[in-house]
């Protein structure tokens, strides 16, 4: 099922299948390593929906919520 990244919950494991929106933010995006095809996972979620914690490639990567709404996953 797909979803955007700010749609998943704490614990819940995707694939990116897409980046979308403004040339800027896909760009900043894909430059932090949200390709296509990367495995991640949700480890926290701040108490108002933002910023988001996920974990991708070994490391752990914050993003606002208008950032993670760019992402659509594929969840696992």
């Amino acid at each position: 099922m797909d979803k955007t990244l700010d749609e998943l919950g704490v614990g819940e494991g995707a694939v990116v299948k897409m980046i979308k929106g403004e040339i800027d933010i896909k760009r900043r995006l894909l430059d932090m390593g949200l390709v296509p095809g990367t495995e991640l996972k949700v480890e926290k979620v701040a108490p108002l929906g933002d910023p988001i914690d996920i974990r991708l490639k070994g490391y752990h990567l914050s993003l606002r919520k208008h950032e993670a709404r760019a992402v659509k996953v594929e969840v696992r």
